[in-house]
């Protein structure tokens, strides 16, 4: 009964790719006490047809294709993140990844060592266990090259047996932890807000300044005090105007601000006193407006090189991107698709709106020609030969190459009028397509090996391996991160997710702490977990 439907597929491959795509994204969304699989699922169901028949397998370039947009639009999103992980605690979070991915390498060696597997079988040993997709790419790239012969379905084999467990065993040792420190998460997230650094969501005060504050202008008070917040309106007497860099500010000024509740409360004692009445009922002579950031003359400059209240007389009081609203600090850089809040006189506000470009359409489209170069120069990375000591040669392969220079790219924002950066809805879109065509095409290949390896003694060493693995390496790198390194636990456990490149365990921490913390410990370290892989997994295929 099924022999029509299966040469149908066979015989159409288009069909076959969205209907493994269909099937299985919407059972990734399935929860399992608090846990999913995501796009996953979609390799799951992939080895479900390729068991199912051999001819049911899709042609290597979907998932070469797949894989190639998926870690360049990672890369791209993920360049300024990684920049800035290293400069603010960089030696710190940058060990930390390097020391977990490290520990897992040894231990997946040491697996081979005892259970007598192949290089492929460790590599994706490895990748599975650190639900690493990119690393089992990349371990797929460099067997490709060291061994053109080779079946390169036992890393995807391993990798789907291991994966599973690479969700529980962190919640596992997440449970561990917790059970042999007993973590204060409140009091955590108490001085982290007091340090700025609890990413709580922005609000906006009015204060009534009590005192002169001499000759210090506003920007003078905020850069001595380190204040993160940004001022609006200003309110002298009957005059109302914008909060400017250069004005000092008077007794009896109303002025707005806007940031965390922390920072808020800082303000508000240095300048007075909490006013009771808003001025920003009136919106006669200044008003608010939100606006597209959709212009390339604009997307990729920081706020800085904006200049605003000296250009055009306006501010920025917010900026909305994705789901998230950021503080405008001078040094932040913005995107095409980003949303900011512009305040100023009523008069300013459509030339400020062309200036910005304020299109929904322009705002998320992706510009071909520099996502093309982009990409181009990363495939062309990937291929050159970099030598390793001993005489091994390895390539960076479709993985590791653009990634590289996505990240390079990433952080750079721009290139003259070439702005580097995709629209945040693009972005996202593109990595979801990128990784169900990899993930589907790798799955069908993988499908008859998976079936065989799976119900054989062989299968289940290899998955209690993976599992003594996962879990022994996100214990370690909590008790490190928090015993040793003194990190509240809030963050460790971002930082974990992160190095599992797990989005899952990232969700886990998030409902445990109750706050959004968890998520700066994992975009500190995701960028250098990610890269560690990449490289480290080629060392465990090339020497094995």
């Amino acid at each position: 009964m099924l022999d029509p439907l299966v040469r149908l597929l066979a015989q159409n491959p288009l069909l076959l790719l969205f209907l493994v795509a269909a099937l299985g994204y919407p059972l990734g969304q399935i929860q399992v006490r608090g846990s999913r699989l995501g796009v996953a699922s979609v390799l799951f169901v992939g080895l479900a047809a390729g068991a199912l028949d051999p001819s049911l397998a899709l042609p290597e370039i979907v998932y070469m294709l797949g894989l190639a947009i998926f870690v360049y639009a990672i890369g791209l999103s993920s360049g300024r993140a990684f920049v800035a992980s290293l400069r603010r605690d960089g030696i710190r979070n940058t060990g930390l990844a390097v020391f977990a991915v490290g520990l897992a390498v040894a231990l997946s060696y040491l697996a081979r060592r005892l259970l007598g597997l192949d290089a492929s079988l460790t590599a994706g040993l490895f990748a599975g266990a650190t639900t690493s997709t990119p690393a089992l790419a990349a371990a797929m790239e460099t067997l490709k090259q060291a061994a053109p012969g080779h079946a390169l379905s036992e890393p995807v084999v391993a990798y789907s047996i291991c994966y599973p467990f690479g969700v529980v065993g962190v919640v596992l040792a997440v449970r561990a932890a917790w059970w042999l420190w007993k973590p204060d998460l409140a009091g955590e997230a108490r001085r982290l807000a007091e340090m700025g650094a609890g990413n709580e969501p922005l609000g906006s005060t009015t204060v009534r300044v009590t005192e002169d504050m001499g000759a210090l202008t506003l920007e003078e008070l905020v850069r001595g005090l380190r204040w993160h917040v940004i001022f609006g309106r200003l309110r002298r007497g009957d005059r109302l105007m914008l909060a400017a860099p250069d004005v000092r500010l008077e007794a009896g000024d109303l002025v707005t601000v806007v940031g965390t509740p922390a920072e808020l409360a800082r303000v508000v004692e240095r300048l007075g006193v909490v006013a009771d009445e808003p001025i920003d009922a009136d919106r006669s002579e200044f008003d608010l407006r939100r606006i597209f950031v959709s212009s390339p003359e604009v997307a990729g400059r920081t706020v800085a090189e904006l200049d605003l209240p000296r250009r055009m007389g306006v501010v920025i009081t917010r900026v909305r991107r994705g789901d998230v609203d950021l503080l405008p600090a001078p040094a932040l850089r913005l995107e095409v698709g980003d949303r900011v809040r512009v305040l100023g006189p009523v008069k300013q506000l459509p030339r400020v709106t062309t200036y910005f470009g304020d299109s929904y359409r322009a705002a998320s489209e992706v510009d071909i020609l520099t996502f093309g170069l982009g990409l181009a120069l990363g495939l062309l990375l990937g291929i050159l030969p970099l030598p390793l000591p001993g005489g091994v040669w390895v390539s960076l392969g479709f993985a590791g190459g653009p990634l590289v220079v996505a990240l390079v790219l990433g952080t750079m924002g721009r290139t003259g009028g070439m702005v580097w950066h995709l629209p945040f809805s693009a972005s996202v879109a593109l990595r979801q397509f990128g990784l169900t065509l990899f993930l589907a095409g790798i799955g069908t290949r993988a499908g008859v090996g998976f079936l065989a390896t799976f119900a054989s003694r062989e299968g289940l060493l290899l998955f209690a391996a993976g599992a003594a693995i996962t879990f022994a390496t996100s214990l370690a790198a909590l008790f490190v991160a928090h015993r040793l390194m003194k990190i509240p636990m809030s963050l460790a456990l971002g930082m974990v997710a992160g190095i599992q490149t797990q989005p899952a365990v990232l969700g886990y921490a998030l409902d445990q702490t109750g706050n959004e913390i968890p998520s700066q410990g994992y975009a500190a370290v995701y960028p250098a977990a990610t890269i560690a892989k990449l490289l480290l997994v080629q060392l465990l295929v090339a020497f094995g």
